[in-house]
C-alpha cells in the first residue's frame, strides 16, 4: 500500500485529479503538485496568512488544510482570481494603489481582500482591517493594502 489517496479538486476553474499522501497539506499540493507558486509558503503554522486561498469561497490557510479533506472542492488561489489574462478589480486595485512592496504577504491579501468584498462589497476601513488581520506584512504596508481595498471596492460598484 503506497498511503496515497486520490482526490478530485477544481483548482482555478480546472479539474485537477492527484494522489497525495493523506499527510500533504493543501499548501504542498498546490506548490509541489500543480506548481501554483502564488500561494506562499511561509510560517507553516497558520498565523500569517501568506498561504490564504479560497475553498468553496471560504477562505482559508492552506498549511493547515489537509489535501484529502478538499477532495471535491473548488479552490480557488490567487492565480485564479482573473480572467481572460486580466488582473481582478482586486489585483488591479493593489497595483495601483502602490500596495505590493515585497510581495511575498500579497497573494494572501489579494485573496483575504477578494473573499471580504464577496461577503461585504462596501466595509469601512475598521471592517477591513478587522478582515486581514490574519494577513502580517513584513513590509507593513498596511495603510496602502487598506486604501487598495477601499479603491476594489469603488471599482466593483461602478
Amino acid at each position: 500500500m503506497s498511503g496515497e489517496v486520490d482526490i478530485t479538486l477544481m483548482v482555478n476553474g480546472e479539474e485537477q485529479v492527484l494522489s497525495v499522501p493523506a499527510s500533504r497539506t493543501l499548501l504542498a499540493a498546490l506548490r509541489d503538485d500543480l506548481e501554483l507558486t502564488g500561494t506562499k509558503n511561509a510560517c507553516s503554522q497558520g498565523v500569517c496568512g501568506a498561504c490564504t486561498v479560497l475553498v468553496d469561497g471560504m477562505q482559508v490557510n492552506a498549511c493547515l488544510l489537509l489535501a484529502v479533506n478538499t477532495d471535491g472542492c473548488k479552490i480557488t488561489t490567487i492565480e485564479g482570481l482573473g480572467e481572460g489574462g486580466k488582473l481582478s478589480v482586486v489585483q488591479q486595485a493593489f497595483v495601483d494603489s502602490g500596495a505590493i512592496q515585497c510581495g511575498f504577504c500579497m497573494s494572501g491579501m489579494i485573496v483575504s481582500a477578494t473573499a471580504l468584498l464577496a461577503e461585504n462589497p462596501n466595509p469601512s476601513r475598521d471592517e477591513i482591517r478587522q478582515a486581514l488581520s490574519g494577513n502580517l506584512c513584513r513590509c507593513s504596508g498596511y495603510v496602502r493594502v487598506v486604501n487598495a481595498v477601499l479603491l476594489a471596492s469603488e471599482r466593483r460598484g461602478a
